[in-house]
């Protein structure tokens, strides 16, 4: 006997999946600076949040340590989900643009390639500047 837990059906593209996926790695190397941002601020808004459930503020800097490299890992973590919507949308917008999910990937394999160079560049010239 078969048992249907969801009403509907719906299938899932690999091709388009691989493609956000890729799209979203790229945009992920290449925007460093947003990615930081996005993780300090939701790093900080964890923080924030965590106060409430403390009653004594001994407790609280007590477990400091602990909460903040937890809350470190977790925005680390959540931080990768703006890049996997951004490539996503970036993916759809290629695939229709050049008609074809071909396309899409091989853009989004170049420009991944182009925003590790870029970031092993920019790397680079904040170690030189560091020896300065």
């Amino acid at each position: 006997m078969r048992i249907n837990i969801i009403p509907f059906s719906f299938e899932l593209d690999s091709v388009s999946l691989v493609g956000s996926c890729i799209w979203s790695l790229a945009l992920y190397i290449g925007l460093d600076s947003s990615r930081t941002w996005i993780s300090t601020q939701l790093e900080r808004w964890f923080n924030f949040a965590e106060r409430w459930m403390y009653t004594s503020a001994e407790e609280f800097e007590s477990t400091r340590p602990a909460r903040e490299a937890q809350n470190a890992f977790y925005a680390s973590i959540l931080g990768i989900i703006p890049f996997l919507v951004l490539g996503a949308i970036t993916n759809w917008v290629t695939d229709l643009s050049f008609g074809g999910s071909s396309w899409a990937i091989a853009l989004g394999l170049m420009t991944c390639a182009i925003c590790s160079l870029f970031a092993l560049a920019n790397q680079d010239q904040e170690n030189y500047k560091d020896e300065e």
